[in-house]
């Protein structure tokens, strides 16, 4: 019999920089042992996915990470009294911080979660991820962040030009003199707040690995996938499946370092001497996951069965050569709909 269950999910927004949101619920989707009800909680109004009523069954609009957890958690006991939620399923970077805080609230009014730790978000953020590879011995490129542009002379010492200017959350540029390191750090303050975060430039092939980890040490599965083609903002617009027994074995020792909890996302730089560089750990499933299911690991299908106390094992074996290519369509729907949204903050 398919379990019934009520699950709502973030990163609505199916852009040209997309969330995980609508990745994570066509895979739920396709997973045959569940009868769904997707609810999406959405933080603009023109999020695409807020009109997908083939993928989201009810989105409601929840406020910015900004508004703190309280505020969160008032929102979420409002959609929950409503939509009796089994089970939810946060995927941006910003909220987790909110979500974790009130992840024993959620299973105290019966919702299940599989987030990682504070301290596990923590201790691979942006900010940490060198000292965690140094401490578990993983390559990781130089890293230094700065507060204003009166500090870019003094890394100069330290970094060669090209060098990579990241935001806090989000989106990452090379930059090949200071005047571009400048530009950067504007953009990305404006959007992300500081620090700005300043990596050693590493040439290599990219190469993204989804997984997921039971908080136990234990890899549940893993996809690796070199990316075809990257846009502007270093979003992977295509990508095929490899297969790497290296890549699987680096992504086990992180799980078993780490003791990760929930999906997440790991960015390497392979170089011409084949050699691994982690360039960041993103704390989510990434928005190319389906690719994940469509390659005989459907990892967001097993989170929540592990979020349920579920028994689960491990995925050993995928599909290599999947591919996925990104595409942009109009999505046609009626004023009334935004109106509503905008208005209601649901639809």
């Amino acid at each position: 019999m398919k379990h019934k269950l009520t699950i709502a999910v973030s990163g609505l927004n199916a852009i040209d920089s997309p969330g995980p949101g609508i990745g994570v619920i066509r895979s739920l989707r396709d997973c045959p042992d569940f009868d769904l009800r997707i609810i999406g909680l959405s933080y603009e109004a023109l999020e695409p996915g807020v009109y997908m009523h083939e993928v989201v069954d009810k989105s409601y609009q929840i406020p910015y990470p900004s508004a703190g957890s309280q505020e969160l958690q008032t929102r979420l006991a409002y959609i929950h009294d409503r939509e009796q939620l089994n089970v939810v399923i946060p995927t941006f970077d910003a909220e987790l911080a909110n979500f974790i805080k009130l992840a024993a609230t959620l299973k105290s009014w019966g919702i299940a979660t599989l987030m990682p730790t504070a301290n596990q978000l923590t201790a691979l953020d942006k900010m940490h991820l060198h000292d965690f590879g140094r401490e578990h011995n993983f390559n990781v490129p130089k890293t230094r962040f700065i507060d204003s542009l009166s500090q870019v002379e003094e890394i100069e010492s330290d970094f060669d030009y090209p060098m990579v200017v990241k935001g806090k959350y989000y989106e990452a540029y090379i930059a090949r003199n200071r005047e571009e390191v400048a530009a950067y750090f504007h953009l990305l303050n404006a959007k992300w707040g500081l620090p700005v975060v300043i990596q050693k430039f590493v040439k290599g092939t990219e190469i993204v690995i989804a997984g997921l980890g039971d908080g136990t040490g234990r890899l549940m599965g893993a996809i690796p996938l070199r990316k075809l083609y990257i846009t502007d903002k270093g979003k992977g617009w295509s990508g095929v499946v490899l297969e790497d027994e290296a890549l699987i074995n680096l992504t086990r020792k992180f799980v078993s370092a780490s003791q990760w909890q929930g999906g997440f996302e790991i960015e390497i730089m392979r170089t011409g001497e084949d050699k691994f560089f982690i360039m960041e750990i993103n704390p989510r499933f990434p928005a190319w996951v389906y690719t994940t299911a469509a390659a005989g690991q459907n990892l967001p299908a097993a989170l929540v069965k592990l979020a349920l106390g579920q028994e689960v094992t491990p995925y050993t074996a995928y599909e290599t050569g999947k591919m996925f290519v990104r595409y942009a369509w109009d999505l046609i729907t009626d004023i009334r709909e935004f109106q509503q949204i905008t208005t209601t903050g649901e639809l």
